[in-house]
């Protein structure tokens, strides 16, 4: 009986250190119930993708300001900025860690800016524009709710 008494003891003292440990934990512990795909970026990439979105958000002011003073200008000029030519300026270091469907959803956006400028250059049809721009905006949202980017950590 003394062996089994032994292992009873050890057990009870495991059991009993895991729950102390659990309860001075539980607050200083964040449960990660995000469920979005993070990409890991170094410090500056991460910087450059949100200085693209924050370019993006302005482009959109821009345009809403254009589609509500009819100024088809101003509408052509802050589409062509985000369209196409601006993702020629990503890294190809860059490019390589972006998953493939975060790449589809970004080219599609700036191909979504192109199709504004272009609408605002050729007809001006503002409720066009106005269809275009929520397509875009779908897929800011769309990105948003389905990406976060991380900064990676040092190796040692």
């Amino acid at each position: 009986m003394g062996k089994h008494y032994g292992w009873l003891v050890a057990l009870i003292l495991v059991i009993a250190g895991g729950g102390s440990y659990l309860a001075m934990t539980k607050n200083s512990v964040a449960q990660d119930d995000d469920a979005r795909t993070a990409i890991v970026l170094t410090a500056a990439e991460r910087n450059l993708v949100l200085g693209e979105m924050r370019a993006f958000l302005e482009s959109v002011k821009l345009i809403t300001q254009g589609i509500a003073n009819k100024d088809m200008k101003t509408i052509q000029a802050a589409g062509r900025k985000m369209g196409m030519a601006a993702a020629a300026g990503v890294p190809p270091s860059l490019a390589d860690k972006l998953p493939v469907s975060f790449k589809k959803l970004a080219g599609a956006t700036h191909k979504g800016f192109d199709a504004m400028a272009t609408e605002a250059a050729d007809i001006g049809d503002e409720k066009a524009i106005l269809v275009k721009l929520g397509v875009l905006l779908n897929n800011c949202t769309t990105c948003h709710s389905s990406y976060r980017f991380e900064v990676e950590t040092a190796r040692k």
